[in-house]
């Protein structure tokens, strides 16, 4: 079955997915870009200054005033790498991981102990040649933009203004500006500037993050150490999850069908002993033994849709998620845009996360709507549900979403909240993985 863009039918009535927010025109990036490396260019003559500052303070450690000097402008250079990591990530979406922190002051330590650990830190030593390096690399990339954009300034808003002035050595770039015609060519090359310097801003704001990527990401060792925290510490979730998964069905078992069963048993056992003396009440046990055994039937099906719903085996990840929106007393509206069916363990994972999310929207936000997508792309599941109710939503509270990322976790997945006060909240929640069969068609 397909799983394209269609109408979920919720609460006795169709609806379709809204469209998503107006994107910013091209005009606007693009003089957002070049005001942003207008930033990154003021930020490399800063980071010069401070990278002088901390050679300037390993210079003096042999006289003893390096020590005192080291620390603070350590953690002043360490605080301009910061910054351009957050802005890596806000302006281009690079990401670049951060060194661990800088070796704080204690008690017991002195200013040579502390300067000590900060000479011995990778992610120091890291910091210092990016500030070295920057102003070179980095500021005359984002520079190239600026310059175009200014100079285009220049011949399209002042030339024209002081041409007359001048004698006629006046040259703009290759035009001599000495007569109203060649005043009006400054004027149109100017403009011409100014456009180049709109359309390279972009693309030197990428490349300028790619640079900082390879620059100030964190050392190998500290990517690595992370990487086998988190793997042990999703491991550990990930068994006591299972524990707390195999404690639940021995109790649902126990507690429902087994108990129904062991019930059964008794009635037939009482039935078999009055089958000849009283028919009667043998057939009214019989009959209290059918209603028992569906019962029991139920409670089994029950168990079986919470740990594997047959809807997520036989029709996959979409079709599954629009039986939840058929299910729920919001107005649900799915898009699901899969090319084809996911692995079984990711599905389950992502089904059991997507009504997770439902059930939280429908108890606590006060919603009336909700909206979810799906889609893959370049080895990634993206999901996100999205409700019209009051926002506030805190992970920190409650076992909903801290339940949600942990089942994430076990696969390398993240879950991304943004719940404004007021609202809207928007869970987005992505897990790697690729498709484990192409989409095929049933009726």
């Amino acid at each position: 079955m397909s799983d394209r863009p269609r109408a979920v039918r919720s609460r006795g009535r169709a609806t379709t997915p809204a469209p998503g927010p107006a994107p910013v025109p091209a005009p606007v990036r693009a003089y957002v870009a070049l005001g942003r490396c207008q930033l990154a260019s003021l930020h490399a003559l800063a980071v010069s200054a401070t990278g002088s500052l901390v050679v300037l303070a390993v210079l003096l450690l042999p006289v003893g005033l390096g020590f005192r000097l080291l620390p603070p402008a350590a953690l002043a250079l360490r605080a301009l790498s910061d910054r351009s990591r957050t802005r890596a990530t806000a302006w281009t979406g690079v990401r670049i991981g951060p060194p661990d922190p800088l070796p704080a002051a204690d008690r017991d330590s002195t200013a040579r102990g502390r300067s000590r650990r900060i000479l011995a830190d990778d992610g120091f030593w890291r910091d210092l040649a990016w500030a070295w390096l920057e102003p070179v690399t980095g500021g005359l990339l984002v520079a190239v933009p600026l310059s175009l954009a200014w100079y285009g300034v220049f011949g399209a808003l002042v030339q024209p203004f002081v041409w007359r002035r001048i004698n006629d050595g006046n040259w703009y770039a290759f035009v001599p500006v000495h007569t109203t015609a060649t005043m009006l060519a400054a004027l149109v090359l100017g403009l011409a500037f100014v456009a180049a310097g709109l359309y390279t801003a972009p693309a030197a704001l990428r490349l300028h993050a790619r640079l900082s990527r390879r620059l100030l990401a964190e050392p190998r060792t500290t990517r690595l150490t992370r990487r086998i925290e988190q793997l042990t510490d999703t491991r550990g979730r990930a068994l006591d999850t299972l524990a707390a998964e195999l404690r639940r069905i021995e109790r649902d078992l126990h507690d429902g069908a087994q108990a129904r069963l062991v019930a059964l048993g008794m009635t037939l056992d009482r039935a078999t002993r009055l089958l000849d003396t009283d028919p009667a009440a043998a057939r009214e046990l019989l009959l209290d033994v059918r209603s028992t055994s569906e019962r029991a039937l139920q409670d089994l099906r029950t168990l079986v849709h919470g740990i594997h719903p047959p809807v997520l085996a036989d029709r996959g990840l979409g079709d599954a998620v629009r039986s939840l929106a058929l299910d729920s007393f919001l107005d649900v509206h799915v898009e699901a845009r899969l090319p084809g069916r996911l692995q079984a363990p990711v599905e389950t994972a992502a089904y059991f996360a997507v009504s997770e999310a439902l059930t939280n929207a429908a108890k606590h936000s006060g919603a009336r709507e909700v909206r979810i997508a799906l889609a893959h792309g370049d080895g990634l599941l993206r999901i996100t549900v999205t409700d019209d109710g009051h926002g506030g939503a805190d992970p920190s509270r409650g076992t909903g979403l801290a339940g949600v990322r942990q089942r994430l976790d076990t696969f390398d997945g993240t879950l991304a909240l943004h719940s404004p006060r007021g609202g809207p909240t928007t869970v987005t929640m992505e897990i790697p993985c690729a498709l484990s069969s192409p989409k095929t068609s049933s009726s």
